[in-house]
């Protein structure tokens, strides 16, 4: 039976430093994934490991299913044997010497199923991770993806109330990787499991969240749906980490709701989306994705003269550099054939909305 999951206030201190976790809160309602996004140290998987109680909190709240499973501050602290908890993570912890079969029947034969039942809830859980043929294989004679297939299948064989992925496809080569990524929202989706899912892979986190939570530093920044993260990201880091690597930097002459007018110096002025409160005269920066600068001739607002500096010509799309109010920024443009040269001045378009207006608080690091 899928369940909530809950999480309150939730701080983990170790010995020495700031805390791994600082205060974080959340919710999972039955049936969604949310996905917990981050650089390494950012305690996501910190987080998981709590939930799971491989970690104990220093204080907070978890529950599972309406039920308090971590509360310091009132003494309790299930075992996590007592959670009716899956986990698969980044190593596959299949047991070699098993075959597809063994391996993902080995969590029932403490629970009190007829043999007959067993048998048929695994044959269920293969078939849903597309490894029914592989089933009397041994375990050593898949591939990578495969085995972590059986991972998967193992976890999810007898129904827990929630289901935890620790970067289970990053031990992947990325073909696999892909493939199994698409494939795994699938297969949560149909067994209608709860999942709380850990990974520092921003394409992953878009492909298999509901929603997306956004953690730096043992913060959660900002928990929202992947339209959400990607359109409308909270801060200047949430924007970075996730793909909107370009800044440019200006004070604010003006606004007008959601916009405003931005001096880039120089008496350059553009029109860019105001994503905090800000108010005129206060230095500002701007985040931009590459995928969103245009280059060539346009007409609208936010036209500029630029210079390309470089570019690399990728296939199916072409990255360049340009300089633009002296600063170098990245583009990248859809289709198979380079259609700029290097060296020359061109005009290039930064269109309103997608040229995200952030309070400067000073450079951002993503590690």
């Amino acid at each position: 039976m899928t369940a909530t999951l809950e999480v309150t206030d939730l701080r983990k201190q170790f010995a020495i430093g700031r805390p791994a976790i600082d205060g974080v809160s959340f919710g999972v309602p039955a049936g969604e994934i949310v996905v917990l996004l981050g650089p390494s140290g950012c305690g996501k998987t910190t987080t998981l490991r709590c939930v799971a109680g491989l970690e104990h909190p220093t204080s907070g709240e978890i529950s599972i299913a309406g039920k308090v499973v971590s509360s310091p501050e009132r003494g309790i602290l299930v075992p996590p044997r007592l959670r009716d908890l899956g986990m698969v993570f980044q190593s596959y912890a299949v047991w070699p010497h098993m075959t597809v079969r063994q391996n993902v029947v080995y969590p029932l034969k403490h629970r009190k199923l007829s043999r007959t039942e067993a048998r048929t809830k695994v044959d269920e859980a293969l078939e849903l991770v597309g490894l029914s043929e592989y089933a009397d294989r041994p375990v050593v004679a898949l591939s990578g993806g495969q085995m972590q297939r059986v991972a998967l299948a193992r976890s999810i064989v007898y129904r827990p109330q929630l289901l935890l992925l620790d970067e289970p496809l990053s031990n992947l080569d990325a073909k696999l990787r892909l493939r199994l990524r698409d494939d795994l929202r699938a297969i949560l989706k149909q067994t209608g499991m709860t999942a709380l899912y850990v990974t520092h892979d921003q394409a992953e986190a878009v492909v298999l969240g509901d929603r997306i939570g956004v953690m730096r530093d043992g913060v959660l920044l900002q928990m929202d749906t992947p339209d959400a993260i990607y359109n409308r990201p909270a801060d200047l880091f949430v924007a970075n980490f996730t793909g909107a690597t370009n800044e440019l930097a200006g004070t604010l002459v003006s606004r007008n709701g959601q916009f405003g007018t931005v001096d880039f110096g120089e008496g350059r002025r553009g029109e860019v989306a105001l994503l905090h409160s800000l108010s005129p005269d206060e230095k500002v920066r701007i985040a931009l994705r590459p995928e969103n600068i245009t280059i060539g001739p346009h007409n609208g607002a936010n036209i500029f003269s630029a210079r390309v500096l470089d570019r690399r010509y990728q296939g199916t799309q072409t990255a360049y550099g340009i300089e633009l109010f002296g600063r170098r920024l990245e583009v990248v443009e859809l289709g198979t054939a380079a259609r700029h040269q290097v060296g020359v001045e061109t005009q290039v378009s930064l269109p309103k909305e997608s040229c995200w207006a952030y309070r400067d608080t000073g450079p951002v690091a993503l590690e």
